[in-house]
């Protein structure tokens, strides 16, 4: 009879084991990110004004080829970014005695992410004046073109004049 208890008690102790663990599970997941690719600018072509005249304003437009400035951008696809410029309000010597202006319009940018027409068509028209956000195209790549006016005076001093445009470009997070 003792024996007979002793494999109830046994049996009974085993099936609370058993049910206790039945009555828990466990399930598992991963915590998964995606480092997005470096943002990568490049200028390819300086803003020209090429020869100016005394006392006369001349104006480049965005979508002359040769003469627009233009940067290119490749970064992670379809990714959102923030595009800023830098602009200069004068151009200077490179003894820096003489100074011209230059101005910028609020549609004297524009982009292409590969789904437009490039620069003679492109996507969009961009303010160079405030920062703005645009996606890159679905091949991780956009290009940006700039154009400008510079206003010499009567009395401009001859020689060449240059000052850096720049544009920088972040990742936003979206």
């Amino acid at each position: 009879m003792k024996a007979i208890l002793s494999v109830l008690a046994m049996t009974a102790l085993l099936f609370m084991m058993v049910s206790v663990s039945w009555a828990q599970e466990s399930a598992t997941i991963q915590a998964l990110a995606t480092v997005v690719s470096t943002l990568h600018i490049t200028g390819i072509t300086n803003l020209n004004f090429g020869t100016v005249t005394l006392g006369i304003n001349k104006s480049v437009n965005k979508n002359v080829t040769g003469q627009a400035g233009q940067w290119d951008i490749t970064g992670n696809p379809s990714s959102e970014i923030n595009l800023d410029f830098t602009l200069p309000t004068q151009l200077r010597t490179t003894d820096s005695l003489a100074t011209m202006n230059i101005s910028f319009s609020n549609t004297d940018a524009s982009y292409d992410d590969g789904s437009g027409g490039g620069q003679s068509a492109p996507v969009g028209v961009l303010n160079p004046n405030g920062p703005s956000t645009h996606n890159l195209g679905i091949g991780g790549l956009m290009s940006v073109w700039i154009g400008g006016t510079v206003h010499p005076s009567i009395s401009q001093t001859a020689g060449d004049y240059a000052a850096d445009i720049i544009l920088t470009v972040a990742y936003t997070g979206n």
